[in-house]
């Protein structure tokens, strides 16, 4: 069970731990890749092929402003793709859209090649995604993530009468 996390600047570092936060819950092995699609293209297809051939089950890529990432490498490879739109916060870049750019860029892409779309900024989900899609090929971590939901479910119920 192996997860891959791309993004493309060291900005979103804090935004895409939540996604790692998630595996590491679940017992996931990941590893994470700072990659530029626009600008460092070539190590990025490398990155990909190396990590295909590393046995690598899903990818979860963020990226802001055109979000090309997550949409680049999903043409590289047969590796399911999670993308996370993000916020630009680059210093120097006005971005007035807060990440619906890069919600649309991600989520808009062209027949044959998609990318599961989670919200903005929203990598923990991407996590829980990645987590869903390997318990469908391991039964140890259908099991945690069966009691995960239960311990959800349990806490919901124990919350559902409000004293106001």
């Amino acid at each position: 069970m192996k997860v891959a996390i791309f993004f493309g600047s060291k900005s979103d570092t804090d935004k895409m731990s939540k996604a790692a936060d998630v595996l590491k819950e679940f017992g996931v092995e990941y590893k994470a890749f700072v990659i530029s699609a626009h600008r460092a293209h070539e190590l990025l297809a490398e990155t990909v092929t190396q990590i295909e051939k590393d046995g690598f089950e899903v990818i979860i890529a963020g990226a802001g402003l055109a979000a090309a990432l997550p949409g680049v490498i999903a043409g590289m490879t047969t590796i399911p793709v999670i993308g996370v739109p993000l916020e630009c916060v680059t210093p120097g870049v006005t971005n007035g859209l807060a990440g619906m750019d890069a919600l649309l860029s991600i989520v808009q892409m062209p027949p044959q090649i998609p990318v599961a779309t989670v919200g903005i900024g929203n990598a923990k989900n991407a996590g829980y995604l990645a987590v869903e899609m390997l318990a469908i090929k391991y039964p140890e971590l259908k099991e945690k993530l069966k009691a995960f939901r239960k311990k959800l479910a349990d806490s919901a119920q124990a919350d559902h009468v409000a004293n106001i």
